[in-house]
């Protein structure tokens, strides 16, 4: 059989607005999750006295295996509909649900965000839904889950749904475009079946609206790019690093170099989901054993690149952000930490360039002493060690950031320029 269209897809949303519990019902209704799995998920559940998590489980069970690391294809699950092969990226965590999100926007080709028709918008809807624009998700689905707990009522259905068009617009969202699906994730309500509760509602339901979207172009013909996610030790194998590869093509026998280190490398074999491939492309997560390299060597944030067209690394660099959240203001000198690609170290802002209108992009206010919540801008940065980076014209997934700081995204942003390290 010939391999489906694959599209990376991310499910985000408020804490407890029923995001697990609907991915569980994708999985179960898909066939991914087999009555047999779910049995034990619901004993489980129940013994903890969560009788309607089962399928919230399905996830958190996931990542807890995760966690000990058991195999390298666990951090994802795939499910299959009439046209497209999918993968569900990153179980979503609570306490880093953010920071999984954003390594996890930067991947997806597609995302689901969840709000609960009972709760309404609550500040992580918006601020998901901020995060995935600003970090280039361009397709979108909005679930508007728990009907069931509103009686399938359509006029509450219609009040979420305006609140929630309100507040998109003005971040660039084409809300006329992207369909609102009032589902009940935990009864099964227009998941895969149209709902006779939800007569009132005519559009597609969850799973035919997956089929509605588009397999971006993949990016073969770009020079090799795939940040490392991991780093295993397999018995018998040795190192074997994992990633997903954002642009080019990797094959087994290829020399590759690996920045910032500046390990060269060959690749002995390259596996996904236990079976081993003539050659990854972009979308593609994989691990690959690579001869000679110590473990110790290499580590999350590092990116491989082929010898020819190695990655950049970076001295500093311009880019556009978006200050989402922050209790006082940002000003120059300023080192949080930014998440770059699948890196993670703290780089200080060196100058604020220019404050711009977020709605218009035109500019405010040339060279600002300090830039607030709301507020775009122009920044300078320089990272405190060797990391790369990437234009986000040229490769977006190496060239889109988020700034944490004590616990909370700070800001977002895309890079715009950047100056090597000689």
């Amino acid at each position: 059989m010939a391999e489906k269209p694959h599209l990376n897809l991310i499910f985000t949303g408020h804490v407890d607005h029923g995001k697990s519990t609907l991915v569980g019902r994708v999985l179960y209704e898909s066939g991914a999750l087999s009555e047999n799995d779910l049995r034990k998920l619901r004993e489980e559940a129940e013994k903890l006295g969560k009788a309607t998590f089962e399928f919230a489980y399905s996830m958190d069970q996931l990542k807890e295996e995760r966690e000990r690391g058991v195999t390298i294809e666990l951090a994802h699950k795939d499910f299959n509909t009439k046209k497209y092969y999918f993968t569900i990226i990153d179980a979503p965590g609570h306490k880093d649900f953010v920071k999984n999100m954003i390594t996890g926007a930067s991947q997806a080709d597609a995302a689901v965000l969840v709000c609960s028709a009972k709760e309404g918008i609550q500040e992580q809807t918006i601020e998901h839904a901020f995060l995935l624009k600003v970090l280039g998700v361009k397709q979108f689905i909005f679930a508007l889950n728990k009907m069931d707990l509103v009686n399938y009522d359509k006029a509450r259905y219609e009040q979420v749904k305006k609140e929630l068009s309100d507040k998109l617009k003005p971040m660039g969202y084409a809300v006329d475009k992207i369909p609102f699906i009032p589902v009940s994730a935990y009864i099964g309500d227009n998941v895969t079946k149209k709902s006779e509760k939800l007569s009132w509602y005519t559009g597609p339901t969850l799973l035919e609206a997956f089929d509605m979207l588009e397999v971006p172009a993949l990016p073969i013909d770009k020079p090799l790019r795939l940040p490392i996610q991991d780093v295993l030790t397999v018995t018998g194998q040795g190192t074997v690093p994992v990633g997903r590869v954002e642009s080019g093509v990797l094959k087994p026998n290829d020399s590759i170099l690996i920045m910032p280190e500046a390990i060269t490398a060959e690749v002995k074999s390259i596996e996904m989901h236990h079976q081993a491939l003539a050659k990854a492309v972009p979308g593609d997560n994989v691990g690959f054993v690579v001869k000679g390299v110590d473990k110790k060597a290499l580590k999350r944030g590092s990116v491989v690149g082929s010898v020819q067209n190695p990655p950049k690394v970076c001295d500093e660099f311009t880019a556009q952000m978006v200050v989402l959240q922050h209790p006082t203001a940002i000003g120059k000198n300023y080192t949080p930490v930014f998440h770059i690609h699948t890196a993670q170290v703290a780089c200080t802002i060196i100058e604020l360039v220019e404050k711009r209108d977020p709605r218009t992009g035109a500019t405010l206010q040339k060279n600002p002493d300090f830039v607030k919540t709301g507020d775009v801008a122009i920044v300078r940065v320089k990272p405190t060690r060797p990391v790369v980076v990437e234009k986000y014209s040229e490769f977006p997934a190496l060239g889109r950031f988020a700034v944490r700081d004590s616990g909370k995204t700070v800001a977002a942003g895309i890079v715009l320029e950047v100056k090597e390290k000689k």
